[in-house]
Formats: structure tokens, C-alpha cells, sequence
């Protein structure tokens, strides 16, 4: 009874060889889940790094698109204050412009155009504290400059806003001028305001006219004076 008792308990265990195929099948399944998470996990990185691209092309779209929208928005600005009527802004024609080492004669105060030195002033927002020559103002002025003169009848105020506004546009000019019969004169070639104050609206209509504006006989000359 012993015997066939203990010879029954070794029927019930695998063999070595069952053993080994089981622990081989065993193998082989983690080795193909292993797999199937390295396909998950490559299939989430895929979906997720086209959604990253996607993105990015998308956020660069949108800058490219916003960008284009402020150049278009700026240039309809433009156009809108090139086309604008300022009140008060007195216009001449028929202005020379040749080369003279001479004095001219203008018949404005100051001068908006005409024959004039063969020599520039420095036009890159530069306030000038004395008087300059009107010669080589007109020729400022050729290239888009605008001008800004002003009299003992332009308050302290007025100069420093004058003076702040110049500073920070390129292609203008600030100087006194005796001369003039207001306070505050604005000059761009063949155009002339006279203002009492600084303050004054029109003053920022026109720079955004005339500065470089369509009246310049030399669009993007140089305005930087000699060194």
C-alpha cells in the first residue's frame, strides 16, 4: 500500500522536461507583452509628438498669420495718414533743386524747399540748441526729413515735447528760427503748419504724413549728417 500510495503522489508532478516547456511558454508570453507595451508606448509617442508638430505648426501659422495682419494693419495706417488733409498745411510747387555753394533766398521763413547746399544736416532725430543754416536744412528736407523750428514765443513745455518727439524719429529736425512768425512751424518739402503748442494734434499728423512721406523728392537718402 505504501508502495502504490508514493507512487501515486509522483504521478501528480510535472517532469523536468514539463517544466522546462512551461517555464519556456512562461517566457515567451512576458517576452510578447514586453512587446506589446514597446508598440503601445511607440504608437503614444507617435500620436503624441504629431500632436506637438502639429501644434508647433499651428502656433507657427498663427504668428505667421498675426504678424501679417500687424504689416497690413500698419500699412493701411499709413496709407490713412499719407492720404489725410491736415487743416492748416500750406503747400508750394515749383521748387528748384539744384546744387549752390551761395546763399539763397527763400520766400518762406523757414524755407520748405528749393536750391540748396550741396551738404546735408544730420536728420536722424537731431535737436540742434542754435540756429542752422537754412541751405542745409532744405536739403534735409529733400530726403524726407521733416523740421521742426521754433521762436521765443514756444514755451520751455513745448520745446522738451518737441525735443522728445524729434529724438525719437528718424529722418527729422529741431532747431530755433528767429524768423518765424509762430511759435512753432512744421516744415516737410513743399509743406509748411504753424502751430501754437507743442500739443497741438496736427503735430503728430504731421510727422506721420510727411516724414519720408510722399512728397520726398529723395525717398531713402541718407539723412545721417557728415562725420
Amino acid at each position: 500500500m505504501g508502495s502504490a500510495s508514493k507512487q501515486s503522489s509522483n504521478s501528480n508532478k510535472p517532469s523536468g522536461k514539463q517544466a522546462g516547456l512551461d517555464r519556456r511558454a512562461r517566457i515567451a508570453e512576458l517576452r510578447a507583452e514586453e512587446q506589446r507595451r514597446e508598440r503601445r508606448n511607440k504608437v503614444i509617442a507617435i500620436v503624441v509628438g504629431s500632436a506637438l508638430v502639429v501644434g508647433a505648426i499651428a502656433t507657427g501659422s498663427w504668428i505667421v498669420i498675426d504678424a501679417n495682419q500687424k504689416k497690413d494693419a500698419e500699412r493701411a495706417a499709413a496709407e490713412a495718414a499719407a492720404n489725410k488733409t491736415i487743416d492748416g498745411v500750406k503747400t508750394f510747387d515749383n521748387l528748384g533743386r539744384n546744387h549752390v555753394q551761395t546763399p539763397v533766398t527763400y520766400p518762406q521763413q523757414p524755407p520748405v524747399g528749393g536750391d540748396h547746399n550741396p551738404v546735408w544736416l544730420d536728420c536722424m532725430g537731431h535737436v540742434y540748441d542754435q540756429p542752422v543754416v537754412n541751405e542745409n536744412a532744405v536739403h534735409s528736407m529733400e530726403h524726407g526729413a521733416v523740421w521742426v523750428t521754433y521762436n521765443a514765443k514756444a514755451t520751455p513745455d513745448d520745446i522738451k515735447t518737441l525735443s522728445a518727439k524729434v529724438t525719437t524719429t528718424p529722418y527729422s529736425l529741431m532747431s530755433p528760427y528767429t524768423d518765424e512768425t509762430g511759435p512753432i512751424t512744421l516744415s516737410a518739402w513743399g509743406n509748411q503748419l504753424t502751430v501754437d503748442s507743442a500739443t497741438d494734434p496736427r503735430v503728430d499728423e504731421f510727422f506721420a504724413k510727411f516724414v519720408q512721406g510722399k512728397q520726398t523728392p529723395e525717398p531713402g537718402a541718407s539723412c545721417t549728417g557728415p562725420q
